[in-house]
């Protein structure tokens, strides 16, 4: 049997004709920027997370940046973020000027620690410090009332980075609505992906929704009345087309991964793997499904897996801090212990809506005849 990581050519053909469709009637209009498609989309988009605003952009990586910028983040200013992120959310802070400041994890969720990120502040509280950037990792929720009581304490804005969490619910409220501002991924790969790059940020502020739409298109609301220098960032049609067509479907694939992921936790019983964790009273929406093993076995543990034609991955294999781009910040591995451990130990299995039961019980059944 071959399963692959993730399989974007399944949905795509469950849904070919809307997507097909989608695509036709963005070229038939020549709505490439712009127009009715991405307006669709935005609201839709908004509707879904809870909002009453969404800014289409070229990526997640620029939704971050300019959510940092619409709140007047920039040189000089510190951002505080998480140890075990991809680097678009650390990169981000950098691009403004600001310096960015990492806390350790939290070894069950993975996602940012809140004793640590209340022992940082009182350490390091400076008027310099402006805003906090929690990740909802691997579309598990990070536990935000504690985030958000901080904030509150030390008046630090917040800005979610959801580019996994589509769709994710904590304690009632949608992933997304809970900060000052969020962004979201809209990759490929991602639980609503588009066909190529993508990204949106998503706010209840009408002040900020404005200043971000603003600067992701040159400054301007209208054609050349440039108030501020921005950027280039923009959702095309083609893309916010085939992601509404898209976003009617993401309930019920949520569902299925949730499915998959119980079904993974039952199968992996008793096999030595530590499973996800889901902290109370949150839906988690299972990006990916990240198990842990020793150190030792996790490269051995990968290459029997591929031997059964079973493909995995590594999100991510270095810390945030100990990787070379962050050098400069002088930190050693035993600053950020659990980032470092989980970042040695963790393995992400194939994770997607049509992953069948039969699928799933054959990489347990794998998984069980290695020897750890």
């Amino acid at each position: 049997m071959q399963i692959p990581f993730v399989d974007l050519k399944s949905q795509y053909e469950s849904i070919k004709e809307e997507i097909d469709g989608a695509i036709a009637a963005v070229l038939s209009q020549t709505a490439f920027v712009g127009g009715a498609h991405l307006k669709n989309f935005e609201e839709a988009f908004a509707t879904f997370c809870g909002v009453k605003h969404c800014i289409g952009v070229g990526n997640g990586t620029d939704a971050l940046f300019i959510a940092l910028k619409t709140l007047g983040i920039g040189q000089g200013d510190e951002v505080i973020t998480v140890a075990n992120s991809f680097i678009a959310t650390s990169e981000a802070i950098t691009a403004t000027g600001a310096k960015v400041a990492f806390v350790d994890i939290d070894p069950k969720t993975y996602n940012i620690d809140t004793g640590k990120l209340e022992d940082y502040l009182k350490k390091h509280l400076s008027p310099k410090l402006k805003a906090i950037i929690p990740v909802h990792l691997y579309g598990q929720p990070a536990d935000m009332d504690p985030v958000l009581a901080i904030a509150k304490k030390y008046n630090l804005k917040i800005i979610e980075d959801c580019a996994q969490a589509h769709g994710a619910i904590y304690k009632g409220r949608k992933i997304g609505s809970i900060g000052d501002m969020a962004c979201f991924s809209f990759y490929p790969g991602k639980n609503l992906g588009a066909y190529g790059d993508g990204g949106a940020i998503v706010t209840n502020h009408d002040e900020s929704a404005m200043k971000a739409r603003m600067f992701a298109n040159h400054g301007r609301i209208g054609k050349y009345d440039h108030e501020i220098e921005g950027v280039n960032s923009r959702l095309d049609g083609l893309q916010a087309a085939i992601l509404l067509a898209k976003l009617k479907h993401l309930p019920a694939w949520t569902e299925r991964r949730r499915e998959n992921a119980y079904l993974y936790n039952k199968y992996l019983a008793g096999t030595g793997l530590i499973t996800p964790v889901e902290i109370a009273d949150v839906k988690a929406v299972y990006h990916l499904y990240v198990v842990r093993v020793k150190k030792e076995s996790r490269e051995k543990l990968q290459s029997h897996l591929n031997s059964k034609g079973v493909s995995t991955g590594i999100h991510y294999p270095i810390a945030l801090p100990n990787l070379l781009a962050y050098k400069y910040l002088g930190h050693s591995e035993k600053d950020f212990p659990e980032a470092t451990k989980a970042s040695q130990e963790i393995v992400s299995l194939p994770m997607f809506p049509e992953l069948t039961e039969s699928q799933i019980k054959y990489i347990a059944e794998q998984i069980k005849t290695f020897s750890f």
